[in-house]
């Protein structure tokens, strides 16, 4: 195929789709825009009129990534009405699902190491780990040495979801596969925690910017 050197033939929206294919294949280090370009039948220019470097267009597919997992988990925030164990624990399986649904996007969102991507998806990467945070804090808000935990308990069990996907990944589980497993393992982890006998059901959550949600007034 001859390429095509007239950038605006070239949409942003199908150099999304025909990259997100590429990197899944080959991966972040072995692409550079004059390949991913040439695999598309364009000149590498008509890929720049978009993006100023590959890290840029790699960073817009996780962002689209990283807007569908936090809006399902907004979704699911109001769809319950409130703060409660329920809730911590479909919103970990929630996780789990989207991790093992969609494995090549998990990867490149929270699993790839690059330094030049290092300064792009950090943003997105807090706002989802602070969403899964407000909800533990408000299930453990009544609960003894509450504010030795708030700030350690969201990160060790996000890690703890993280580490249960990345395993399942690396050998190719689906869900449907790891689902009994994963919902066990969210089980103990509430058992451990002792979340059960401080269950609650704290307001509802009102959306504040394109992103977080905040509690109302408690």
């Amino acid at each position: 195929m001859a390429r095509k050197a007239v950038a605006q033939e070239l949409s942003r929206e199908r150099i999304l789709t025909e990259a997100r294919d590429l990197f899944a294949t080959f991966g972040y280090r072995a692409l550079t825009m004059r390949s991913i370009a040439k695999a598309m039948g364009y000149s590498h220019g008509a890929l720049y009129y978009h993006f100023s470097e590959k890290a840029e267009l790699f960073y817009a597919l996780i962002k689209d990534d990283f807007s569908l997992l936090m809006q399902r988990q907004r979704e699911m925030i109001v769809r319950e009405h409130g703060f409660s164990v329920n809730l911590l624990q479909k919103l970990m399986m929630e996780f789990v699902w989207f991790g093992l649904s969609n494995p090549n996007h998990y990867e490149m969102m929270f699993m790839l190491n690059e330094p030049e991507l290092a300064h792009y998806s950090r943003t997105e990467q807090a706002q989802c780990l602070e969403m899964f945070a407000i909800v533990i804090r408000q299930v453990i808000a009544d609960q003894p040495a509450y504010e030795n935990r708030k700030f350690t308990l969201p990160w060790n069990l996000f890690m703890s979801m993280h580490g249960l996907i990345s395993y399942c990944i690396q050998f190719k589980q689906t869900y449907e596969e790891a689902r009994r497993l994963a919902e066990e393992h969210i089980r103990l982890i509430c058992v451990s925690l002792d979340f059960d006998s401080h269950e609650q059901q704290r307001p509802i959550v009102k959306m504040v910017g394109p992103n977080l949600p905040i509690t109302n007034a408690i």
